[in-house]
């Protein structure tokens, strides 16, 4: 594998089918993750917060915000 340059990789986080599972098995249970929605333009200063540590959720971007 090394003289050839060949690598094997893989994914710890699943497929599509895993993951649609996934996603059923939440809105089944009412199972919800805490973020904060960001409009486009604030993406510049959720960067910079995110590299200051001064995040408490994930951002999420609004996707209406590029309308």
């Amino acid at each position: 594998m090394i003289l050839r340059r060949r690598s094997i990789a893989g994914s710890l986080i699943g497929g599509i089918r895993e993951t649609q599972e996934m996603l059923d098995f939440c809105a089944e249970h009412d199972l919800v993750s805490d973020i904060e929605l960001i409009p486009m333009t604030y993406i510049n200063s959720a960067y910079d917060r995110m590299m200051k540590s001064d995040v408490r959720y994930r951002f999420v971007i609004d996707m209406a915000s590029l309308a």
